[in-house]
């Protein structure tokens, strides 16, 4: 697809064409991310040792707050990039793709550096004890020199597709998701290296994704650059971005911080919880990513339709993006619910981590339906400019509102209050997105 052919979608294709052609690749690379993180959890659970289960658990806020620097960079600088191909302003595309490109990768080397000097600090800050300690140190060691590959690669793909190259984004992820497949039995297993082969091979195939992406940008596109000059664009395209991303940034950010907590909190009850809700954790993304995939996948829908003025295209997209998040949300919940037993057992054979993750799963499926309105109200709300209702929001999710609800539902009802935390935060904070960005959409429509 060319260029011209990547405006005319944007900008004037149907509604239901425009959202399929952008959102299912988006959606394919949601999944493909799902698929990918976890095929670490999974393999590792093949080892039989439940410990090692436990120990990749609780190095997840590793990667997720890794993927907080590629949301600001990535979500931020989509959503600058499409609303500047809406205004034709072809110069601002080259600087906020060099910008988003090298400040990755200045991020992805200081936080490995951080990891790397801080270790042990870092991984008794994360709940791990003398039994899981050492598999998350192998695990953590690995995953630091990938640090900057998994940065860039991940912002890359939301560049990629602001252009309206979807498919493309959608190939990039799926090689580094298909070599981390491949490598983690290899690694894992074959070479006996349990948690610190999960991490070698995710750091081989964020590798492998960023060359991709390496590529694009030097031979497919003709609007991206990587010119160090590009990037030393001053501070306005700089805090441009940070601020249209820190709402996805700060959302993945207080995601580790309240995983970290939930860590703490199931420690108490040993070390098979915490396995189980590394687990659930990983398999109710399918459910929260598939959504978000729609959600991201329309968003330079959104940003090309309000850089051009058309508030009605804007409008007809967001009802259209909603109503595909519920219909596969709910049909991706039922489906969870009467598998929810197999959907564990495949990840480890410990009775008493089935158990609980069971249990588990149940409670934070509950939101499951409705998660999708959240993205897509914040989407909308960068996409115009608000960036601070989104980030308040996040916030909320899953820091202000969901770390004090996990502290009392713990001390009031104990574990099984502890894990309804996230289900009741989320249809909080669902609601007050519905009524914010109401209020926003019709400012914008009193004044066209």
């Amino acid at each position: 697809m060319n260029n011209l052919d990547n405006d005319t979608l944007l900008g004037k294709a149907p509604i239901p064409r425009a959202v399929a052609a952008m959102a299912i690749p988006s959606v394919i690379s949601s999944l493909v991310t799902v698929v990918y993180n976890m095929a670490d959890t999974f393999f590792v659970g093949q080892t039989g040792d439940a410990l090692q289960v436990a120990a990749v658990s609780l190095t997840n806020p590793i990667f997720i707050l890794l993927m907080a620097f590629a949301n600001m960079f990535g979500m931020g600088g989509s959503a600058i990039i499409s609303v500047a191909l809406g205004e034709n302003n072809h110069q601002s595309v080259k600087k906020i793709s060099s910008f988003i490109s090298w400040a990755s990768l200045v991020v992805g080397a200081a936080f490995a550096a951080v990891l790397l000097c801080f270790t042990t600090p870092i991984l008794h800050l994360f709940g791990a004890d003398a039994s899981t300690f050492e598999f998350a140190r192998g695990y953590t060691v690995y995953i630091a020199f990938g640090a900057p590959f998994v940065i860039w690669s991940a912002a890359a793909s939301f560049v990629v597709r602001a252009e309206g190259a979807s498919k493309e984004a959608m190939i990039g992820s799926m090689i580094g998701t298909i070599a981390n497949i491949v490598l983690d039995p290899v690694f894992v297993s074959g070479l006996g290296q349990g948690a610190a082969g999960a991490a070698i091979a995710t750091t081989i195939g964020n590798m492998l994704a960023a060359l991709y992406y390496l590529w694009y940008f030097l031979k497919k596109s003709r609007r991206f650059s990587l010119a160090p000059k590009d990037a030393l664009c001053g501070t306005h395209i700089a805090v441009r971005v940070c601020s249209a991303g820190f709402p996805t940034a700060i959302f993945s950010a207080l995601m580790c911080v309240s995983t970290i907590v939930l860590n703490l909190i199931l420690v108490a009850y040993g070390n098979a919880p915490v396995a189980a809700i590394g687990i659930v954790f990983k398999a109710n993304m399918f459910i929260t990513f598939l959504q978000m995939g729609l959600a991201n996948g329309v968003q330079p829908i959104f940003g090309y339709s309000y850089g051009a003025g058309d508030i009605k295209r804007f409008a007809d997209t967001e009802r259209f993006t909603k109503l595909c998040c519920f219909v596969v949300g709910l049909a991706a919940t039922a489906l969870y619910f009467f598998l929810r037993k197999p959907i564990i057992g495949l990840f480890v054979d410990d009775s008493g981590v089935i158990t609980y993750g069971v249990q588990m799963l149940i409670a934070y499926m509950l939101s499951g339906p409705f998660i999708g309105f959240l993205f897509v109200n914040m989407n909308c709300m960068q996409s115009v400019g608000r960036a601070l209702p989104a980030t308040v929001l996040s916030v909320l999710r899953q820091g202000l509102l969901l770390i004090p609800l996990l502290y009392l539902l713990n001390a009031v009802f104990g574990l099984n209050g502890a894990v309804l935390g996230q289900s009741i935060t989320d249809y909080v904070t669902i609601a007050l997105s519905c009524v914010v960005w109401r209020r926003i959409r019709h400012g914008l429509e009193q004044r066209t």
